[in-house]
Order: structure tokens, then sequence, then C-alpha cells
């Protein structure tokens, strides 16, 4: 292919030359800018003419014109130029490199300029792999070279490759707009391939690594060569159809892409949307009549087109007659119009005595492909752009005013004669702005300012595949914001609307959390429900988070909800009813006191002392309102007060009940009359024992509040998802010593009134006191294992129906009989019915 050479010559005070080549006459000095560029025949295996390269070639001729008639820009000096074809191969172009340092371009230029040609730098080449083999070989020579189409990110390695620059972007910006692309559309599950050389090699790495960043997965990665066996290739279009994602991302030369889509076609592989790099998106890899059906919806990444002002009108004023000695014109005419061109008794380069014969009178306006169509190959505008970097970095060296040079003792380089070092060294500071409003400069690897367009494989009016720029990406661009899509422009695979689908495994849903399968990629999971008390608020999370103390999961586990608070309310039927019940009990006891009250003169009410019976009812009433206590939100106040009272109050009744049965044994034994045991027991020992006794309870639940008080606290062990409102004992010790401390006066009062159940019938006071006693104590042994099996408001409510059936118990085994002989046997109240046969003195 023909490799771009840009030959610089000088002549003082005289008007630059237009057109190719030097035409300057005596001796002189000057600069030669050599490279092997781009591919006009199409290496090894197709020999067909490239329409893409030549028209990169002349982009190049159009840039070197476009100079030489610019006074503003090396003034007096003209450029010229040569172009060699490396035929994609790196040894070729190390060749012609070696031989343009070497100083031996006269073998190779002819009669370009007279005199030795002082070599400067190169432009070009064209593929990764041949500009390596060239690089490193000029490096040596500190000779710069600017690439317009080499992407390989290892050319970045400014320690392998100091002099080189390039015009296009490195591969790692456009791995990273390949990877967001993807990632644009959901795609977390797909496929890649990459052609066998430093192109695809460092490409795919550099987006398997963006890939990984950005949590994407690799369902499958394959790499070969155009020259691979055919069982290889086979192979891979195996693995393609055989995958579970239908996306695929192709780092691989046009070449490459050829090969691949042969055998693509052989086995009818359809339904593959295909995301490409500019390697070969744009390019024609497969015949026009199969091109829709297999490529319609590819989406890549293209070098930006930009159309240059003025190119297009000089590409179509390319003619035979212009260039009668030209072989390259002749081949792309020939090419181009599908004829046979003879000139000079020349034969055709096209070589087919089939094709009729040029006329001459064809003419470029009414074709449209590759060559004239600006929008189709951006490599033309890269081209462009180097050519001009040359001229900017010539410029500023000849710029130069002597003693304030950048070299030893501040001195200038004369354009005249350079070495390639010192224009090496112009080269890193070269900025200016194309004619397009493009700022060209390049950053400390020698990369300039990413840039690409998204153009998208689209069928046109005619049936056939054209290309449409639907975004762009901007490396220059804030972080997040690079990527520019109008997706609603783009065709997907197939001609569709519908984004593809591409995910091993579907996204999680909030409330569960993703849970890596063994022995696959990360993107391959299942979705497991989050556990009770922990949510996960959004797609794909990795982990559940816990709820706050006071929160809890609702039934999605998507979102934390406050938790239930249940305590024993006065506004819940189980509260009403109890509530119903202790008033009640009190309004009984209410009324028994003041029946007591009105019959206080009669032998009953005396026989059961008094005084005795309404403390004892006085009591029972402070029980029935202490149930009440434990009903309600529990505060600082209420659980104080319920388990003091409770203790206190229970304690008064355990003592006036215990105080009547030592009261009635007495009153037995005192039947003698020599028996003077009243006399020791009398009405103030009995107020003083109740009193007593009351104290020490009293005392306890005293202390019990100074050290440790009973508090309220929210309970979360008997349901994670409810909080209890309860009262904490504060002091087990205190506590379980006022519970104690009741139990012992029942036992005691159980046991003596035990004793005195064989009372005669008529006094029955003991058998009362009895029942009672049974019924308390029997009351509270079943609360403790009903309140174990029933946590949270139910043991609050276990444990105030004790306290109300207890209270009940003594009110009605004690004080009921008595009532029934008052109100409706009342001839039963009198002393001789209440005595019997014994004569009780002193009762």
């Amino acid at each position: 292919m023909p490799a771009s050479q840009l030959t610089i010559c000088l002549k003082k005070n005289v008007r630059k030359t237009q057109g190719s080549g030097c035409q300057l006459q005596g001796r002189h000095s000057g600069a030669v800018v050599s490279t092997a560029a781009s591919q006009l025949q199409g290496p090894g295996f197709d020999s067909g003419f490239r329409l893409k390269y030549f028209r990169r070639a002349q982009a190049m001729l159009y840039a070197i014109e476009e100079i030489n008639k610019d006074e503003t820009i090396l003034p007096n000096i003209t450029l010229g130029y040569r172009l060699y074809d490396d035929c994609a191969s790196p040894n070729i172009a190390t060749k012609v490199a070696l031989v343009l340092v070497n100083g031996q371009e006269e073998a190779y230029v002819g009669r370009v300029c007279n005199g030795s040609l002082n070599v400067a730098g190169i432009v070009g080449c064209d593929g990764s792999s041949a500009s390596i083999a060239v690089a490193r070989t000029i490096g040596l020579f500190k000779m710069p070279m600017v690439s317009y189409f080499s992407t390989c990110v290892c050319l970045s390695n400014r320690n392998e490759y100091p002099t080189f620059y390039r015009t296009i972007p490195s591969d790692y910006h456009q791995s990273k707009a390949l990877v967001q692309l993807v990632q644009r559309f959901g795609w977390t599950w797909i496929g890649t391939i990459s052609s066998n050389n430093d192109y695809g090699r460092s490409g795919m790495k550099a987006l398997i690594e963006a890939a990984v960043s950005f949590g994407i997965c690799i369902a499958f990665s394959e790499s070969f060569s155009r020259t691979d066996p055919a069982e290889k290739i086979m192979r891979i279009v195996n693995v393609i159809k055989a995958s579970t994602t239908k996306v695929v991302v192709a780092f691989a030369s046009s070449w490459e892409m050829r090969v691949l889509f042969d055998e693509i076609l052989r086995q009818n592989l359809t339904g593959i949307q295909w995301i490409g790099s500019e390697g070969w998106i744009t390019a024609d890899i497969i015949a026009a009549d199969k091109r829709s059906r297999f490529l319609t919806g590819a989406i890549g990444t293209a070098e930006r087109a930009v159309e240059v002002p003025g190119l297009r009108d000089f590409l179509l004023k390319v003619h035979p007659s212009l260039f009668p000695g030209d072989s390259l014109v002749r081949e792309f005419w020939e090419t181009t119009f599908g004829c046979s061109l003879i000139l000079d008794n020349t034969t055709s380069r096209v070589g087919s005595s089939l094709l009729p014969q040029c006329t001459g009178n064809e003419t470029l306006h009414e074709i449209h492909n590759v060559y004239t169509d600006p929008t189709v190959d951006g490599g033309s505008y890269n081209v462009y752009k180097a050519v001009y970097t040359f001229a900017h970095a010539l410029h500023n060296m000849h710029s130069c005013e002597h003693g304030q040079g950048p070299f030893i003792n501040n001195t200038c380089a004369y354009v005249t004669d350079f070495k390639p070092w010192q224009l090496l060294h112009y080269m890193t500071s070269v900025h200016f702005t194309t004619k397009t409003g493009e700022k060209v400069y390049f950053d400390d690897n020698g990369n300039p300012v990413a840039g690409y367009d998204f153009v998208n494989l689209q069928i046109n009016t005619n049936g056939g595949l054209a290309v449409k720029i639907v975004g762009h990406y901007n490396g220059s661009a804030p972080l997040g914001k690079e990527l520019v899509l109008n997706p609603k422009h783009i065709v997907w695979s197939g001609g569709g609307q519908e984004i593809p689908h591409a995910v091993c495994s579907e996204s999680c849903s909030p409330g569960t959390r993703k849970t890596a399968r063994k022995g696959q990629p990360v993107c391959c999971f299942d979705c497991t429900p989050c556990a009770d008390g922990e949510i996960s608020n959004s797609t794909d999370s990795i982990d559940c988070i816990k709820c706050p103390f006071l929160y809890w999961s609702n039934d999605q586990k998507d979102q934390c909800i406050p938790k239930n608070i249940e305590y024993l309310a006065f506004t819940e039927i189980l509260g009403i009813v109890l509530v119903t019940l202790a008033l009640i009990g009190m309004c009984m006891a209410i009324n028994i006191i003041v029946l007591f009250f009105r019959y206080r003169e009669t032998p009953l009410v005396k026989a059961n002392n008094s005084e005795l019976s309404f403390l004892l009812l006085f009591a029972l009433i402070c029980c029935f309102l202490c149930s009440v206590t434990f009903i309600g939100e529990p505060s600082d106040w209420s659980c104080m007060l319920r388990h003091t009272a409770f203790g206190v109050t229970f304690v008064l009744c355990i003592s006036c009940v215990l105080v009547k049965t030592i009261l009635v044994l007495m009153a037995f034994k005192a039947t003698h009359p020599s028996s003077n045991r009243m006399k020791w027991f009398g009405q103030k020992k009995q107020r003083l024992s109740v009193l007593l006794l009351t104290f020490i309870q009293g005392l306890i639940c005293a202390l019990w509040l100074i050290i440790a008080p009973p508090f309220p606290m929210k309970n979360t062990n008997y349901y994670r998802e409810i909080i209890i409102l309860e009262c904490d004992a504060g002091s087990s010790a205190a506590f379980f010593s006022v519970s104690g401390y009741i139990a012992l006066l029942s036992c005691v009062c159980f046991v003596l009134a035990f004793l005195a159940r064989k009372l005669p019938d008529n006094f029955n006071e003991a058998k009362c006191i009895t029942f009672s006693m049974l019924i308390f104590c029997a009351v509270w042994i079943t609360f403790i294992p009903a309140s174990v099996s029933s946590p949270g408001k139910y043991t609050v409510a276990v444990e105030v129906f004790a306290i109300l059936a207890s209270s009940f118990g003594l009110l009605l085994c004690i004080f009921v009989p008595k009532c029934y002989i008052i109100m409706i046997t009342p001839e039963k109240n009198t002393k001789k019915n209440l005595m019997g046969k014994l004569i009780v003195k002193n009762l």
C-alpha cells in the first residue's frame, strides 16, 4: 500500500510552489517525512483495490497542497511527499523505515529533490503491528512518527515508543466506550471476539478490564487470525451459536471479520447483536446482498466522521487525464467504474478483457461509495491532522528566534539542516486548531483527546446497508457524561426496535439479595429473599440491610417499618373485660361494707370482728383497684405503682385473713370458762399484728423503689417483629422478696385455717377462710405456668386475672355466706344460732 512520505524542501525568497513534490533547482537542504501508510492493495488472500485507503492517500496530498498554499504556515518552505505500500506487513514497513533512517531514501524516492535528503519523520503506519515494528526501529534514532490508525494501547508506553504519536485515540478509550455502551443497555453477559494480533490482544485486554470494573461478565472469549485453519473458525462460530448470550463484542480488524463472516454465512447464523470496534464496523466485510441479513443492527465505535472543508471537491477532481502516468489513479478509476482504461498503449491493471473500455467521460460526482462519502471514513480526517501536526512542529521550529532557542546555549534548529530529535522536541508542544474548529494536541503519551462516533448499520431506502451516526463519545467530558446516545434512532439485530436481552441471571428485585453460584461468574447468581428483619431496597443488592432496633421488615422485605407495639390497652376487649371485672369486684366490696355497717350491731357481724372485716374489705377494694394499674401503656409511675401496690395490698388482705384465722382458733380454745387466751390477743394486738405484717412488706417495697425500682421496657425477645411494652422488675431480688413474703403469709394462713376446719358447723368462719385460701393459692400456683406460656400482653392479662380471681375468692368465700344470712335468712342471725351447743364467753 502507498505509505505517506512528506518531503520538506527549503528555498529562501521563493514563493511556495503548487503541486506535489519539490520543484527546486540547485543545491539545497530538505527534510523528508515518510511512512508506510494506507493499504491500497488487499494483503495476501485479497488483492482488490481498496477505495478507503486510496481516499486516505488523497487526503494526505490535499493536506500538503493546502499547507503549501497557506502563507501563514511554513513561509517559503514547500512540502513534498512520497507514498509507500507496506502491504499490511510489519517486515516491509520496517524495511522502508530502516532505509529512510540510513539515508538510502534515494533508492526509493528517485528524483524528488536534488542533493541529499534529511528524513525527519514518518506519517503512519495504518496497522498497530506495523506501527509497533517501525516505532521500535526509528525510536532509536529519535525520529518522530505520527500514526492515523494505530490504536494499540501498548503504543502509549513512552519507555518503549518514545517518538510515537497518533491522531486516533488509543484502544483504552475505545474499550471504555464499548463497555459503557454495553452497560447503557443493561447487558451484563456478553461474548467477545478478537483478532490474534497486537490490535486485538491489547484492545480485548483493555475491554475485559473495563468490563470487570463495570460488573460485566464474559460468557466466552475467542481469539483468531485470518490465517488460522478452517476448523478453528468453525469452532468459534459453534461457540457463538451455543452461547446463552446473543450480544457479541468483536474487537478485530476487517480482515479477520471477513474470514469469520464467511463461516457465519455458511452456517447461516443470524440473530446476533454485533458490537464492533472501529477496525471493522464500517468496512465491507461481506457481500452486499448478504450484508443486510447478518449485519443489520450492528453498532460500534467509528472514527469521528469530520468533513474537511474542500476535501470532497479535491477528491472528485481526480481524473486519469490529470495523472497520465499514475498507475494508482488508473487502477482506482477502473475499480470505481468497472471498466478497462487503456492509455498510451498500456494494458489495464484490472486485466479483464470482459470489462468495457472506459470512455474517460465518467464522473465521480455520480458515484456514492466510501471514496466519495465523507461520513464513512473518519481516517481521512486523522491523516489530515497527522500532516498538519508535522507542519506545525516544523513551523514552530522555523519560528525560533536566535538566542532564545530550546537547545544548548539557547540555540535554535534550522529548518534547512536539523536533526530528527530536534523536531521531536517541537512535536511534544504541538497545539493547533484545524479548519473544522477542533483543537489538536497530545498528552504525555502522545495520545490525542479521545473522540468517537457511535454508528449503527441500518437498511436504507434502496435495501442496502447504511451507516448511521447515533451518538458520540467524548473522552474529555466529565466522568459519567462521556457517552451520548440517541436510543430512539438505533435499529437492533434483524431490524427490530426492541433492545436485546443479555444477562446470565435476571436482576434481583428489592427484597432479595444476590447469591453467587459456585464456580460461575459473578453475573450468574440466584436471588435469595432477605431474612426477617432485613431488607434490600434496590435492585441487585449484594447484601440485605438489617432494620434498626425499633423497626421490622415488611412482607415484601423492601422497607423497614415501625414494629407493632403491644401492651394491654384499656381500649381492647380484653382490657375492657378486666377493668369491668375490677369495677364489679370493687362495687361488691363497697356494697358489703355498707351492708355490714348497717347491721354492725347484729350477732353475725360482731362475731366476725367487724373492725377486721371492714379493714379486709378496704384491702380488697385496693386489690381490685391495683389490678387496673396493670392495664394501659407502661410508664415509670405505673410500673412502680403496680408492683408495690400489688405487694402491699395483698399483704394487707392476707394479714387481715391471718389475724381472723388466729382469732377464730383462739375463740374456739377460749370456750372453756377458765381460759384467758383472748385477753392476750385483744383489739389493740390485732391491729398491731396487721400493721406490723403490712409494714414489713411496705419496707421491702420502699427499699425496692430506692435501690432498683421497676421501669418500663421494650421487649423484643418473644416476637422479633413486635415490641412488647412491659415493666421490668428492676431488682429481681426485691421482686422475689415481695412475692415470697406474700406466699409465706398465704401458706401460714392456709395451714391455720386448715387446722380450724373442724369447728362446729354453725360457726363456719374457718371453713370459709380455708376455702378462700385454697382458691387463692391455686390461682397463684396456676399463674406461674400460665404466664410463661402466654408471653407479651397476655402475661399481664393472666397476672391481672390472677389478682382479680384471688380477690374474688376472698370476697366471695368469706363475705357472701354472711351476706346471705343477713339478707335472706335473718332468723339465723342470732347468738344462739351462731354458738349452737357451745357457750362462748368473751366473744
